[in-house]
């Protein structure tokens, strides 16, 4: 048509010979054109097939290159393929229907995909004009598979031998697919892998609060022995009066003078000398031990906070209850939380 239009308006403008001439001209550009626009194609095709089958989703003979670095199977598809397809195409009708078919579905799917995709940054205004050019698109697509049945069934040709490619590839490879409930899917994520990761790094700071000589002091020292850190020994004496001026200071009292205190935080020190751990103690008077907890975890920056409990049964309920449910509810997510005993 290009070429009628150049060879008719040169000839009315400058004569036959040059109209002629100028419909060739014509002609050869258009054909470099479309040359260029088969290239492109191409090209898409084998960078395509060659990053499903890198993750994966094809056959991994797709991956294999020649000796021009050019994927070997997708170059004879793309090229093969559409050759197939014009041999096949006994008129230009039903050609152009497989290309509106293919271009429009393409270009449906990519503003499906970015209307639905919440992980883009795309403005609402954005989403509103995608979705609405989307749903458009979309109907005109199904118009066009129910009045050209001969681009349906290319189409629905296509995507079937895709996707048995795709399953037989993850058959092949072991992969299959389980259905399980929504919280089971949630416990498996993606940074699972970064959670299980060992955390055995020196200069690290653990901080254990205890009531009494309790297992939870032997664990913090082999804790604090094994990753090579530095052991914080808290005691807090919980004061059940209420002073009007405001809480009691923890500086103003020494952990000497305290025989409970002292039995357990000079206990501790010892220890940890024999062990070659440093420990630190740290004692203080409170109104509510789980604020001071939590107030001495984060201003000492430590990365574990080890919390165990005495034998007797009221000290035992008071750390299991009130306590280490504080604690936990408003405990930073950089510290880590554990419940010994």
């Amino acid at each position: 048509m290009l070429r009628f239009m150049g060879e008719q308006f040169a000839s009315a403008s400058f004569g036959v010979w040059f109209g002629q001439a100028f419909g060739w001209i014509v002609g050869i550009v258009f054909m470099f054109l479309l040359l260029s626009a088969a290239n492109t194609a191409i090209v898409a095709m084998i960078g395509l097939l060659y990053m499903t089958a890198r993750d994966g989703e094809m056959p991994p003979q797709f991956k294999r290159l020649n000796r021009h670095g050019v994927p070997r199977y997708p170059l004879l598809i793309a090229v093969g393929l559409p050759i197939v397809v014009l041999l096949a195409a006994t008129n230009f009708e039903k050609l152009a229907g497989l290309y509106a078919i293919g271009v429009v579905g393409a270009i449906t799917v990519n503003l499906g995909s970015c209307t639905f995709n919440r992980t883009i940054g795309f403005t609402w205004y954005d989403r509103v004009l995608f979705g609405l050019t989307f749903t458009i698109l979309f109907l005109v697509e199904i118009t066009l598979a129910h009045t050209k049945p001969d681009a349906l069934f290319f189409v629905v040709c296509v995507l079937g031998v895709g996707l048995a490619l795709r399953a037989y590839t993850l058959k092949r490879q072991g992969i299959t697919t389980l259905v399980v409930t929504r919280q089971v899917a949630e416990m498996v994520s993606p940074t699972l892998g970064a959670t299980m990761r060992p955390r055995l790094e020196e200069g690290q700071r653990i901080m254990v609060a205890a009531r009494g000589i309790t297992p939870v002091l032997s664990y913090a020292l082999d804790e604090a022995q094994l990753r090579k850190a530095s052991l914080y020994v808290v005691y807090v004496k919980e004061l059940a009066v209420y002073y009007g001026a405001g809480p009691v200071q923890a500086t103003r009292a020494k952990w000497q003078g305290d025989p409970e205190a002292n039995a357990i935080l000079s206990l501790m020190l010892k220890l940890g000398s024999e062990r070659d751990v440093p420990v630190m103690p740290v004692y203080a008077v409170s109104e509510d031990p789980a604020a001071t907890i939590l107030d001495l975890a984060a201003t000492i920056g430590v990365d574990y906070l080890m919390l165990g409990t005495s034998h007797r049964r009221t000290l035992a309920n008071l750390l299991r209850g009130n306590v280490v449910t504080n604690i936990a509810d408003q405990l930073p997510d950089t510290i880590r939380l554990v419940i010994y005993g």
